[in-house]
């Protein structure tokens, strides 16, 4: 999702979340990803949370910040869901966004987490310091996912300089790590459960090995349109909170909400290890995300903490 900063800059951040719809509701568009991570948005337009905040939300789906931060941007949506990353690289080169609500975060339990390096059953690979000098896959070069594994090795006593990171997609990396295209995968939910399920085992924990608690993603909107509807952002964000409440405490509709915005069978949604539903941005992790990026050159530039948080009165 490095595509951030390529985001274009201006546009009506009223148009289609300034306006009342049918029984006065507020129309508004949020971008999503269709993976675990935002089943509380889902939860919340069917259990009616939006809808008792005065909010008529519209989600669309799409594969990443490509199609989601200029939707936001520009206007065209009000809110997006982004990983830190990415949000910190925006900052970093003054596109105009920032954090409203907390999304998915690490379980703290690295025996168990819903997202894992994964190998062939017969690799040497037995931990995160014998990845050095291998090829692993992520999703997306540059961002999160090969810092958080760059610091899972670093805590095992590895080397990270030498991993040779190949971007493949999140459904096709279990095919790619048992074909041995790549030595390894770093794989969220469901790929993580689908490549076990495929004799994969898992030898290191990222996310929960960069910090117990780390926020991994969250939701955003323009600073244009956070200025100019402050109101709907608080109802948005206080609604999120109730969202992310719910699906904590209600794991069994989690899986099953799952079926209705992704293609994840019921089979795997059962299994799967799902995220912690956050309620708070942990800004400590996010500030050890701002500082492994810059170590590792991902982020440049100044970047301002305080501006990925956008403020709520």
């Amino acid at each position: 999702m490095s595509t951030l900063a390529l985001a274009a800059c201006g546009g009506d951040a009223e148009s289609g979340g300034g306006e009342e719809a049918s029984g006065g509701l507020t129309p508004i568009r949020v971008g999503a990803i269709p993976i675990v991570d935002v089943a509380p948005l889902y939860l919340g337009i069917e259990q009616g949370i939006f809808e008792d905040a005065g909010l008529d939300v519209e989600p669309f789906l799409a594969q990443g910040g490509a199609a989601i931060v200029p939707a936001v941007v520009n206007g065209e949506a009000q809110f997006g869901f982004s990983n830190i990353t990415s949000l910190l690289q925006a900052e970093s080169r003054g596109v105009p966004l920032g954090l409203v609500a907390a999304g998915p975060g690490a379980t703290g339990n690295r025996e168990d987490d819903f997202a894992a390096v994964i190998v062939p059953a017969d690799s040497p690979i037995q931990g995160a310091a014998d990845l050095a000098g291998t090829r692993v896959a992520i999703n997306s070069i540059n961002n999160i996912s090969d810092t958080v594994v760059r610091e899972s090795v670093r805590q095992a006593g590895g080397d990270p300089s030498g991993i040779e990171f190949v971007e493949i997609p999140f459904p096709d990396m279990a095919a790619a790590v048992s074909e041995g295209q790549v030595d390894a995968a770093f794989a969220v939910e469901p790929s993580a459960t689908v490549g076990e399920s495929l004799g994969l085992r898992a030898v290191a924990s990222p996310y929960t090995e960069t910090d117990d608690d780390l926020t991994v993603a969250g939701y955003f909107t323009s600073d244009q349109y956070a200025a100019e509807n402050p109101d709907v952002v608080r109802k948005f964000a206080e609604a999120m909170v109730k969202a992310q409440e719910y699906a904590q405490a209600n794991p069994d509709q989690v899986r099953e909400v799952l079926g209705s915005y992704t293609q994840i069978s019921p089979e795997i949604a059962q299994q799967l290890t799902l995220p912690t539903f956050q309620t708070e941005i942990n800004r400590e992790s996010v500030e050890r995300l701002l500082e492994l990026g810059e170590q590792d050159g991902i982020i440049e530039g100044d970047v301002e903490l305080d501006n990925i948080f956008v403020q709520l009165d």
